[in-house]
């Protein structure tokens, strides 16, 4: 399931694309399928091996366009191991809400985007996730949970004052917010409750089938009741001038081809 709407943000064969706070991998695995230089980045030694370990089955299975390339890495979103002006594309999706400081993340992240290039923040939009907060303090009481609910132009002010220029928004997944509410009604971390299970189940099939009535359905929803607010945004082409890191994105770089400079 993609929160990133990859027409809204190309992402070009051969662009280096950084997934910074990757979790299981699912828009870094699309980014590879384009034909990009991907680098997963997370903090989670366990995401980061799952997520290796995908893009050598995607390789192993061609399913990496000529010129794609792909590494998953751990690091710190407070302190990312790339030069300036490293990535032409930068995708943060569900990250931002997690982090204390998240102002020095949305500085780390404009730091390393080149100059006009593409980012993609993603964070839960705040009338859902303030019924889920209501709903259930297990929600978001948890090591590495939620610590904040984003308002819009909260957000988009933090982002400006990083760097970075909105372009673009939208609202995704309203069919998973009732879902996320009746977890939290009956019991969030409860994998077995009849109701969650039969939830599940339908937004499996939605998203394996693709009916078009859900479809449909998520569309007119999705402004009011999108359980994930999506921002796009560039960074001005006049920039101060980059400092320089020790390790280059290539030293990442390892599925799909040779590492960039060999």
């Amino acid at each position: 399931m993609l929160t990133v709407d990859f027409d809204r943000f190309p992402v070009p064969g051969k662009a280096l694309v950084l997934d910074l706070g990757c979790g299981a991998g699912r828009h870094s695995f699309e980014a590879l399928r384009r034909g990009a230089r991907v680098i997963a980045l997370d903090y989670s030694a366990d995401e980061v091996a799952g997520v290796n370990a995908m893009f050598g089955a995607m390789a192993a299975e061609d399913q990496v366009p000529p010129g794609g390339q792909a590494g998953a890495v751990r690091g710190d979103a407070l302190s990312l191991p790339f030069a300036d002006g490293t990535f032409d594309r930068i995708i943060a999706a569900e990250v931002l809400e997690h982090l204390p400081a998240d102002a020095g993340a949305i500085a780390e992240l404009a730091r390393v985007l080149r100059p006009g290039g593409l980012a993609a923040v993603t964070v839960p939009a705040r009338f859902p996730e303030r019924i889920c907060w209501a709903l259930s303090d297990d929600y978001h009481n948890v090591e590495g949970g939620h610590v904040r609910i984003y308002r819009q132009d909260d957000l988009v002010t933090k982002l400006r004052a990083g760097g970075l220029d909105l372009i673009g928004q939208h609202r995704a997944h309203a069919l998973h917010a009732p879902y996320w509410w009746l977890r939290c009604l009956v019991g969030v971390h409860d994998d077995n409750h009849r109701a969650t299970k039969l939830y599940h189940r339908l937004l499996v099939w939605d998203m394996m089938r693709q009916p078009a009535i859900t479809r449909r359905t998520e569309q007119l929803l999705d402004p009011v009741l999108g359980k994930s607010l999506v921002l796009y945004l560039r960074k001005p082409r006049v920039q101060p001038p980059a400092r320089t890191s020790d390790r280059s994105a290539g030293d990442h770089l390892t599925v799909g081809g040779p590492r960039a400079g060999e």
